[in-house]
């Protein structure tokens, strides 16, 4: 199991960055930078990659609406190259209400999408000459569409790596399945290892059946509040820093009957509070949202507790196979939230 961590739309960049590189001097393995619709990733990636010098940097997620799958795999291999060979492409749908309400693009095919943009990364990044005639995009343009001046062409300079790993965000049924049979890794969101199997196993099972080879074992990518105290008041307060987060995915990503994460927590069994939660936060009233968030949830999704208790949730995550976990340390100073990147780091050691 691998630790990594994310930088926050709200965090102050620069100081991110900085304490990113103590991360880094302390064992840290991989940062992913989201891209919702706040600053670009690809920016503060190429920055990244310019100030760290072994850690993994990923896009975590690119939306598969907002690039040509032709720039994408461009993209992905700039930064590969400016990185020397430590990029991963997180892609993901995003939802209807950021996709069509600030993008202004149809929010439609997601599954066919994402299977065309990955087979068409994978030819550029090969420097094959890209023919594709797929349902969803076609390159060159078929007769009849534009100038008909298109022609065949393969990525000018040679890519670091022909096989760059490919993450997927994905939460429902249909693309877990795909992620599980396509891509080199998947990142759900507020993972509960106790309901995996109940929620995820068959459509992994499914996907993994149609997995080739060659791709090896999928990289599981959890994520989580960080804090390691015996002190009930530290724990209570670092638990309540991570309700803001779960009460926008499932309250406010998405309208009613459109939100992937409500229907997450419904099959994590909290429909009556998912919707509670949903109501509040649509309805603006988010701090009482962000309350109605069960504590079992956080408990089971984040790591937070006595130095027992984090080690016990790591175990878990392990158990039900996730290789990844992306933390948020939450401590006053910066020389404790490194100190809390180590312990973790040495937890999961210990479940090698």
């Amino acid at each position: 199991m691998r630790i990594g961590t994310a930088i926050n739309y709200e965090d102050e960049f620069h100081h991110a960055v900085d304490e990113l590189v103590d991360y880094e001097a302390a064992g840290l393995d991989v940062v992913f930078v989201p891209e919702a619709y706040s600053f670009d990733a690809v920016s503060q990636l190429g920055f990244i990659a310019a100030r760290t010098k072994r850690l993994e940097i990923a896009s975590g997620v690119l939306p598969l609406y907002t690039r040509t799958p032709a720039l994408l795999a461009m993209t992905a291999a700039g930064l590969d190259h400016v990185s020397e060979g430590r990029f991963t492409l997180g892609i993901g749908a995003s939802g209807p209400q950021v996709i069509e309400g600030f993008h202004g693009v149809p929010f439609d095919a997601p599954l066919g999408r994402t299977r065309e943009i990955i087979e068409i990364c994978r030819l550029i990044w090969q420097r094959r000459r890209l023919e594709y005639e797929g349902k969803h995009y076609q390159a060159p343009l078929s007769a009849g569409r534009g100038t008909g001046l298109g022609k065949p062409l393969k990525l000018i300079g040679k890519p670091v790596r022909e096989r760059i790993p490919i993450v997927i965000g994905a939460v429902g049924p249909a693309n877990v399945a795909l992620t599980a049979e396509i891509a080199d890794g998947w990142k759900p969101v507020f993972y509960v290892p106790e309901h995996a199997e109940s929620v995820w196993g068959a459509s992994l099972r499914a996907g993994t059946a149609r997995r080739e080879p060659g791709l090896g074992q999928l990289d599981v990518i959890t994520q989580a509040y960080l804090t390691i105290s015996d002190q009930r008041q530290t724990i209570e307060d670092a638990m309540n820093q991570a309700r803001p987060m779960l009460a926008r995915y499932i309250g406010g990503m998405g309208a009613k009957g459109k939100n992937f994460y409500h229907d997450l927590a419904c099959r994590y069994g909290h429909e009556d509070e998912a919707d509670i939660i949903q109501d509040l936060y649509l309805s603006g009233h988010r701090r009482a949202a962000e309350s109605a968030v069960p504590v079992e949830l956080i408990r089971k999704t984040q790591l937070i507790g006595s130095r027992d208790a984090v080690f016990e949730r790591l175990a878990a995550f392990a158990e039900s196979q996730v290789t990844t976990v992306i933390v948020t340390p939450i401590a006053p100073s910066r020389p404790e939230r490194i100190r809390l990147v180590e312990r973790a780091g040495e937890m999961i050691a210990q479940l090698r």
